[in-house]
């Protein structure tokens, strides 16, 4: 017998994207000239690349609380609950998060006619790296997508280039 409400047998949000090692920037492309958010973040939560739990502050005043969760076959696709909290939460659960945290700035880049290219340039013990994901609406739209030259290696189903176990052992050499 489900004993669940209606409302809460909805279907969960999905976050589809496909994640790539960036060397260098192309021409053309200054981050100086550019304006990135800062993001700190940490996991309260990390199950191996299947579930994570984090803690974001992005910018001076953006606190969010988010799970992902690895449900299907296919590597871009994840389920992702997010809800905003306050600074005072975010503070409270931070300490929770030590040895398990990172620092980058991100910066969106417009790509093709309806594209965002998030770049992440992490900083801290992981300063020098850099890892671009482009999110799809649908499986079919991240599968025909066709990255920019300056992109590297497709990292996408590989869990060591995911932020909760970078936050942990540090970035994949």
């Amino acid at each position: 017998m489900n004993t669940q409400s209606p409302e809460l047998e909805r279907s969960l949000p999905t976050e589809i994207e496909r994640k790539f090692v960036v060397e260098a920037l192309p021409p053309g492309i200054n981050l100086e000239e550019m304006e990135g958010a800062r993001i700190i973040q940490g996991y309260l939560a990390n199950g191996s690349g299947r579930n994570t739990v984090r803690i974001r502050q992005k910018g001076d005043d953006d606190y969010t609380w988010t799970t992902k969760r690895k449900d299907g076959d296919s590597p871009m696709e994840r389920t992702e609950l997010e809800c905003d909290i306050t600074e005072e939460q975010f503070k409270t659960m931070w300490s929770a998060t030590e040895g398990r945290r990172i620092r980058k700035t991100r910066y969106e880049i417009p790509y093709g006619d309806d594209a965002v290219i998030e770049l992440d340039v992490f900083e801290g013990d992981n300063a020098g790296h850099m890892i671009a994901e482009v999110e799809f609406q649908s499986l079919f739209e991240a599968e025909f997508f066709t990255p920019p030259d300056w992109f590297g290696a497709e990292v996408t189903a590989d869990n060591r280039y995911g932020n909760a176990h970078i936050s942990r052992d540090g970035f994949p050499v």
